[in-house]
């Protein structure tokens, strides 16, 4: 089976996108890329995560060409394509339908630095590319877009739509998408009772600087 420890770690991470309140149903998906053999593999569209098998799992090529697999793969497989190509480093993709995030998300806000921890996403705001169809081409195009805008971001929130993330693993990958989702309730919150203070890009960098000794040396994901 082709990239089969990348669909076992699509099955795994898929539970936890639904026992950690990130999407309901069906909605959200998730995938990994090898650029060695130009693959990635994507979680199945409309099919439950506690339902999914590694088989399951789609193999297609960047194109959308299907290599592997009888399901029919992620609606939003172009969008994930689009992300590994605006980000040649990113090995995994994460989109969610996370309440938080989502809710700035139809407010029209970007995710901003109320918070230290949004320097995980690499930069001091989290864009927000606008509302298109979902699935379509011209939502992958949009959103890539608005990566190529932002070259230091590995995260854009969707108006009305969602959250996308990535990464170098799918463990880095999805534990942005819970971070910001954590970022996104502050800032939400704060609203609800006033202005709040957003830090300044000088403020993320000295941030993004301690991170880089935080943690074992192994890497700075607890």
């Amino acid at each position: 089976m082709l990239m089969e420890d990348a669909r076992e770690r699509i099955v795994v991470f898929g539970k936890r996108i639904a026992t950690e309140g990130l999407a309901v149903g069906t909605s959200g998906n998730l995938s990994e890329y090898d650029p060695v053999t130009g693959l990635m593999a994507i979680s199945p569209s409309g099919l439950g995560y506690f339902e999914t098998t590694p088989q399951d799992v789609v193999v297609l090529r960047l194109d959308g060409s299907i290599v592997e697999g009888s399901r029919r793969p992620s609606s939003e497989a172009p969008l994930h394509a689009e992300v590994y190509r605006r980000r040649p480093a990113a090995r995994a993709v994460v989109h969610t339908h996370s309440p938080y995030a989502t809710t700035l998300a139809a407010l029209g806000e970007p995710i901003r630095a109320v918070h230290f921890t949004i320097a995980d996403s690499g930069a001091e705001e989290v864009p927000l590319s606008p509302y298109v169809t979902f699935g379509t081409p011209e939502l992958a195009a949009s959103v890539g877009t608005t990566f190529g805008e932002h070259p230091h971001v590995n995260a854009v929130l969707m108006e009305n739509h969602g959250l996308i993330a990535c990464g170098p693993s799918m463990d880095v990958a999805f534990g942005l998408a819970v971070n910001l989702e954590f970022v996104s309730r502050i800032q939400w919150q704060a609203e609800c009772v006033g202005t709040p203070r957003v830090l300044s890009g000088e403020e993320v960098t000295g941030v993004s600087k301690r991170f880089e000794t935080y943690g074992q040396p192994a890497g700075r994901k607890a």
